[in-house]
């Protein structure tokens, strides 16, 4: 018993400075049947029932104290009988034995003292600094809370974590492998799929309505057109546009060469003669089919070089002339604010979404299989290249950096608000089940270290005596 005293009071001092770290925050005690928000409702949970482990957990610990007890009655019944044993002239080795076995017993009530005074009061007499889990709860998940923050979220630690990790030449190794390259395809078709199917067609149109309409107010398209038309021009594009025109034309007169006589007779003057009428009729369908001929057969024609300057012409209007530009932008006005066109837009979008779920759902589709080569190449890529590897591991560490810094408060707080949701009694029935048969094994030490303290000084004393 004469060493034990030591221990005894560095274990109240331990105790004393773990409470009272706690007492940090003290005005921030919440009930502990509260349930903050943000906090989920399966994380209260957890620590308000009992699994079947929990149960399994909570024998043990029962077993552990059956077993911490019954060496406490074994070294008492040992100082009874060595102490007997002295007084009834046993020899000098009964005393031996006594002093170890006090001091084996001192051992094990101060450890008894410590281990229960983390879970409740010892004997049920609120002695200050016991019960330290249960009245200290809300403290002790503050103080987690902060701990967690500035050891393990801090910028230098996550960059320093994350570069050693190597996060880029990993992903490309593991993308560079068909299976992982077609499972990473499926699960963003999958997402792709979900995410069209969640928007609604109504809105996705009025946006891209709107943001089409914005655009086409805010830029003029005159100039643009006009450039255009230069171009094709110059390159001789328009041309096929030419020869297809007159072929149909040529071959529309041949087919309706009737209507178009008696339109030219229906538009002349009443006063003159039928014959005359048909004649005029005659002569001018062979002068226009001639001339639609002509213009079909060679690409010389004057009527094609005149049209070549008006397009020239037209174009350079376009881009120069002020009152042919406002005239465009009337007309672009006009035309975007018909129906119809709205309508466009709408089948538009709604085409589009058809085509890339069904795209999306489709493992030959064209979108997947590119898809699939795309993720294969860089992670080949990024597999080898050095500079692409630490393009990639500097955008995590930046995203992960950018987290961490920015909602550090909202991550630690949520492990304060889950610990403060926790109920106390449940709390600390569910910890002591799963570290309280280890808790049993410092007084089962105790009792055997101060036995051979207790012994070693008693030793000594007697050998410094003599």
């Amino acid at each position: 018993m004469y060493g034990d005293r030591g221990r005894v009071e560095r274990m109240e001092r331990s105790k004393t400075e773990l409470s009272g770290a706690s007492d940090v925050g003290e005005h921030s005690r919440r009930d502990a049947s509260a349930n903050p928000v943000g906090v989920p409702a399966s994380a209260v949970r957890a620590m308000t029932t009992f699994s079947a482990a929990d149960e399994e957990k909570q024998r043990g610990v029962r077993r552990m104290k059956l077993t911490a007890t019954g060496l406490l009655l074994f070294v008492a019944l040992v100082y009874v009988l060595a102490k007997w044993a002295s007084n009834e002239g046993a020899g000098a080795w009964a005393n031996y034995v006594a002093a170890a076995a006090e001091a084996g017993m001192v051992g094990a009530l101060a450890d008894w003292f410590a281990v229960t005074a983390l879970f409740r009061h010892p004997l049920g007499i609120p002695i200050p600094h016991t019960a330290i889990i249960p009245t200290k709860k809300d403290q002790l998940g503050v103080s987690l809370g902060e701990f967690v923050g500035e050891n393990f979220l801090s910028e230098d630690v996550v960059r320093q974590r994350l570069r050693s990790v190597g996060i880029g030449s990993r992903l490309g190794a593991w993308l560079a492998e068909p299976d992982h390259a077609d499972r990473v395809t499926a699960e963003l078709s999958a997402a792709l799929r979900g995410a069209l199917t969640v928007l609604r067609d109504s809105d996705v149109q009025a946006v891209v309505g709107e943001a089409i309409t914005r655009r086409a107010d805010a830029q003029e398209i005159g100039p643009g057109i006009g450039k255009m038309l230069e171009k094709v021009v110059a390159d001789g594009g328009h041309k096929r546009v030419v020869d297809l025109v007159v072929s149909r034309a040529h071959d529309w007169l041949v087919l309706h060469d009737e209507q178009v006589m008696d339109a030219v007779q229906g538009g002349a003057p009443g006063w003159t003669p039928r014959f005359v009428d048909k004649r005029v009729g005659e002569r001018v369908y062979k002068e226009l089919l001639r001339f639609v001929t002509e213009m079909r057969d060679m690409p010389s024609h004057p009527a094609r070089g005149a049209l070549d300057r008006f397009l020239n012409d037209f174009a350079a209007d376009l881009q120069s002339d002020t009152e042919t530009r406002a005239r465009v932008e009337r007309l672009k006005g006009e035309v975007l604010g018909r129906g119809e066109v709205q309508d466009l837009i709408a089948s538009a979008w709604t085409a589009v979404r058809s085509m890339i779920v069904s795209a999306a759902e489709d493992e030959r589709s064209e979108l997947r299989l590119r898809l699939r080569a795309s993720l294969l190449s860089l992670g080949a890529r990024m597999a080898v290249d050095p500079k692409l590897q630490s393009k990639v591991d500097s955008w995590v560490e930046g995203a992960a950096v950018y987290v961490v810094t920015t909602y550090r408060k909202e991550i630690t707080s949520l492990i304060t608000d889950t610990v403060a949701s926790w109920d106390a009694e449940h709390t600390t029935k569910k910890i002591e089940a799963h570290i309280g048969r280890d808790l049993q094994f410092i007084r089962i030490n105790g009792t055997v270290v101060g036995s051979l303290a207790g012994l070693l000084i008693y030793t000594v004393s007697r050998a410094l005596g003599a």
